[in-house]
């Protein structure tokens, strides 16, 4: 249990290099969007550039901000949040991408070409990225910061790329894998079918 604690610690610490994940969280809360996180990408890959001695900003396309509400899949409700969004970060001067994970199974077969079961949360929307080293989820609460991270830590420290088969996609988990690697070389892809 300690180390899971320490690398929790950690990989807070490691985020946080990047100001632009701090800026977010704290405003984050101010949206009252329901079961929000900010997740995968400027998480995971602030975490590559501090190990690889970067910018802890190099390579990070967008923001991803996942929220999970019920109560209205409409596209007008997650518009609203997504432009509360735009209010809330316009100074930032990067792509801020708020998504309704309730709504998820609504647009994903045209996107991906494969249907999927409506989500059941935001950790369900975690739990499905591609990547392991991808599936985490942070926000503040109070008393501190909740991390999500249903495979850990382990892998990411070690910036291994490792597939999460929930959703057969693997052409596009190589496309991702191979942005990456071009980005960060010193990562190990493990095939999809592989180990």
């Amino acid at each position: 249990m300690m180390i899971v604690v320490e690398n929790e610690k950690r990989f807070v610490d490691l985020v946080q290099h990047n100001p632009i994940n701090g800026i977010i969280l704290d405003r984050l809360s101010h949206l009252r969007l329901p079961n929000s996180y900010l997740v995968a990408g400027c998480l995971f890959q602030t975490v590559w550039n501090v190990l690889s001695g970067n910018d802890p900003a190099q390579g990070i396309n967008d923001y991803d901000v996942f929220y999970f509400d019920q109560s209205d899949t409409s596209w007008e409700a997650e518009d609203i949040a997504i432009q509360s969004g735009r209010e809330a970060f316009r100074d930032l001067d990067v792509d801020v991408q708020i998504r309704n994970q309730a709504r998820v199974h609504l647009w994903y077969q045209e996107k991906f070409g494969v249907g999927c079961e409506p989500l059941v949360s935001s950790e369900d929307g975690i739990d499905h990225f591609l990547n392991q080293s991808s599936c985490f989820g942070l926000r503040k609460m109070i008393g501190g910061n909740e991390v999500y991270a249903p495979f850990g830590y382990e892998d990411l420290f070690s910036m291994i790329v490792r597939p999460n088969r929930r959703r057969a996609l693997p052409d596009v988990y190589y496309a991702k894998a191979n942005r990456w690697k071009s980005v960060w070389p010193e990562l190990r892809v493990i095939p999809w079918n592989g180990e």
